[in-house]
């Protein structure tokens, strides 16, 4: 099989085809029907500082080859960290014992020219900028923190960036490569009063390089994480039952991401563990809804050029004007049903198998002022950020906290309110929601658990009004 090429000279290859070809064929040595060799180099260096002292800085690499054996239904899969030719051939042979005892014969594979499907452009390199350089941003954003008030009484701040190397070669031909280079910088703040002790987070993250701070200003980040911390001191206790909820642009995006975009996963799908099985066509969410995976947004944090299974990274829509129109697939689940990748097939490291996952996943414009939105809300809750929470993709229910909230008041945003629960469904929030804002945003940048890996991914979604939530506060 041969590939149109777009091949980069950018770098040498992480093993020479000839090699791959070999350790393909020995996958294939037992009767095997497919075999994938996947091969990571992947270097990071993180930084932390705690209470106005630098906790730690640390740098790593980590390189290895996973080798993925399917024959039938059953798949076998081994890793090392040899990535020699002897080192990848024994790997090869213990997988493809794991796929299917006995059988015998040569498998030849011919792989095709190598394969870059670029959608980010790194300008500074941070394996190039002095580790004193990347302790300075942590030092920046703990001063201006701290000058916000006299109430800041701890500061954590935390910067990582990591080089990932991938290297994607299957019988079928394919051969692909990708350079992925990620940037973050985030801070957490404590703020106390008589209202207790209140916290304050925000996060910064990109897959481009170091001109991440050129672009964005570490002080501004710091100063609405705290700003967000004093904010709360005088908060009061959120209202308890059901209720219009606004959601302000980004910050809502995360909701999407759990509490519908991991039911549109194939693999969840095909194991009757989603809410939206057999609904293909159907009229799932408000005509207002249309939902997007893309991993071709360029710089955005679940940006890839490739998936991990070599496929070219894709735009694709979900949900078209409240109708499902498709699920998202990698390579397993696309062969079983006869249809295409979506470049969705993503792994934490060479160590993990890949499986299906979002990379940038968010909702569309609309047309309402975001301002008006709010005028239109006589009472209900504002929610400026969300949290973390727990989902059930068989039903669709789910929990979220509220880290950031205000009350609404004849239509305008008043009062602050205390960290409290969002109750709600994800198929029943989706056809609630009666206003959608113009004004689109990416959220901060997220790593998403699955299956006990984790992957990074963006999200993000315009402002928009649900019709009905349940808030589960304590107020009265």
């Amino acid at each position: 099989m041969s590939l149109n090429s777009n091949k980069s000279q950018t770098a040498e290859p992480l093993v020479a085809s000839d090699v791959l070809e070999r350790v393909l064929a020995k996958g294939r040595s037992t009767g095997a029907e497919f075999a994938e060799v996947y091969i990571e180099d992947k270097r990071s260096t993180s930084a932390g500082l705690d209470d106005g002292k630098v906790e730690q800085v640390t740098s790593g690499r980590d390189r290895g080859a996973g080798i993925r054996v399917v024959a039938g239904e059953t798949t076998g899969f081994a890793h090392t960290s040899d990535l020699s030719e002897r080192g990848l051939l024994a790997a090869a042979e213990a997988a493809a014992v794991a796929a299917k005892q006995g059988g015998g014969g040569v498998n030849k594979v011919q792989l095709g020219a190598e394969l870059r499907h670029a959608v980010n452009t790194i300008k500074i390199s941070p394996d190039g900028v002095e580790k004193s350089r990347k302790v300075d941003l942590l030092k920046r954003a703990d001063a201006a923190a701290r000058a916000v008030n006299s109430a800041i009484v701890q500061v954590s701040a935390g910067y990582g960036d990591s080089l990932r190397r991938i290297l994607v070669a299957n019988s079928n031909g394919v051969l692909s490569a990708d350079d992925q280079v990620r940037t973050l910088l985030r801070v957490s703040v404590v703020a106390t009063g008589d209202g207790g002790m209140q916290t304050g987070y925000d996060s910064l993250g990109h897959t481009i390089g170091f001109e991440l701070f050129d672009e964005n200003d570490v002080e501004e980040l710091a100063i609405r994480a705290a700003k967000q911390a004093i904010t709360k001191l005088s908060a009061r206790p959120a209202p308890s039952g059901a209720m219009p909820v606004v959601i302000k642009r980004g910050s809502g995006g995360v909701l999407f991401h759990e509490a519908c975009g991991h039911g549109l996963e194939a693999d969840l799908v095909g194991k009757n563990a989603s809410v939206y099985r057999g609904k293909m066509g159907e009229l799932v969410a408000s005509p207002l809804v249309t939902l997007i995976d893309d991993g071709t947004m360029t710089s955005e944090w679940g940006a890839i050029g490739i998936d991990d299974e070599g496929h070219p990274s894709q735009r694709n829509t979900l949900i078209q004007d409240g109708v499902l129109t498709d699920y998202m697939w990698d390579y397993l689940r696309a062969k079983k049903e006869g249809r295409a990748q979506s470049g969705n097939g993503r792994r934490q490291s060479y160590q993990h198998l890949p499986m299906v996952r979002m990379t940038n996943t968010f909702v569309l414009n609309g047309t309402q002022d975001p301002d008006d939105i709010v005028r239109d809300t006589k009472h209900g809750v504002y929610i400026a950020k969300l949290g973390g929470g727990q989902v059930d993709t068989a039903s669709g229910d789910f929990v979220f906290g509220m880290t950031e909230a205000y009350l609404i008041e004849n239509g305008e945003i008043t009062e602050p309110l205390r960290e409290s629960n969002l109750i709600g469904n994800g198929p029943e929030v989706l056809k609630d929601i009666d206003l959608l804002g113009n004004d689109f945003a990416m959220g901060n940048p997220g790593m998403c658990g699955k299956d006990g890996q984790g992957v990074p991914v963006g999200d993000g979604q315009p402002t928009l009004r649900v019709r009905s939530l349940t808030i589960g506060g304590t107020a009265a």
